[in-house]
């Protein structure tokens, strides 16, 4: 096999498999190839990567060793991503009733919903999560596109229990916003006890329904290590039932009546490392 098509093979290989330790041995006898061959690669393929502000390459040494491909976008690229979507969310015709505003057209556009995940994956991918959490319905398409980046597996929250899913856990909670009691339930073959996760959402008004899930996860017996939104309310802060979380955009300044709106970075980048 030549240089040329052997990078394109792995580097496509290594990239769909983020955070999974690939070993030398397996790469030298999937392309053929001596491992000194492989390792030269993989060096080219870590520059590139580092290059194009995609991730790197993270050495693991020993017999059982070989090198796991962390995603980790630029502190550049995420500027640039984030400034353009706040500019698209602060169009006044996305404002709705309540304040609240029309993300449906951002939420189903696929690429747009891989870059967020990659964003969301960057800060995530050193935690060691087992799962994502979301809650039906919004975010589930976050959800998936943060978790093919961490390779975990999805686990959904819902208002209500389904047949298809067997024996349930639920909980009562006050919705952060309109004070509210609400129920959420989650099946009990969907997350093993004590299983590390990272909760992702795509709006975040006072935090209600994040403070429900992180209740519910209680009990799993499950621990929250890092929680990702992609908007959320300036105006709730004071209000607001979470405190540790991850945003990429916020929004103030709403005037319904006026037809107009603020869209800022949200706290993505603080502690950027």
């Amino acid at each position: 096999m030549k240089r040329s098509d052997r990078l394109i093979g792995m580097t496509n290989y290594v990239l769909e498999h983020p955070l999974q330790l690939i070993s030398l041995p397996f790469l030298a006898e999937k392309y053929q190839a001596a491992k000194s061959s492989i390792s030269e690669d993989l060096t080219i393929m870590n520059k590139m990567l580092q290059q194009e502000g995609i991730g790197y390459f993270e050495s693991v040494s020993g017999a059982a060793g070989g090198v796991r491909y962390i995603p980790q976008y630029s502190e550049e690229n995420s500027q640039s991503f984030i400034q353009t979507l706040c500019h698209r969310l602060e169009d006044p015709d996305r404002l709705l009733p309540g304040g609240y505003l029309f993300m449906s057209d951002i939420l189903g556009e696929p690429e747009t919903i891989r870059q967020i995940g990659r964003l969301f994956a960057s800060k995530f991918a050193s935690l060691d999560v087992e799962a994502v959490v979301t809650v039906a319905t919004k975010g589930i398409p976050l959800a998936y596109a943060v978790a093919s980046f961490l390779s975990v597996p999805v686990v959904i929250v819902r208002r209500d229990p389904k047949i298809t899913e067997g024996s349930t856990v639920s909980i009562n909670y006050v919705s952060g916003s309109t004070r509210k009691i609400q129920t959420m339930v989650l099946t009990k073959r969907s997350l093993k006890q004590g299983a590390k996760v990272c909760i992702i959402d795509d709006f975040m008004k006072a935090g209600g329904t994040i403070d429900g899930m992180k209740s519910l996860l209680k009990e799993f017996d499950a621990q929250v290590a890092g929680i990702g939104v992609l908007a959320e309310a300036e105006d709730e802060e004071d209000e607001r039932v979470v405190n540790e979380y991850t945003s990429l955009v916020k929004i103030s300044n709403v005037d319904v009546r006026n037809q107009q709106i603020e869209v800022s970075k949200g706290n993505f980048f603080n502690d950027f490392d």
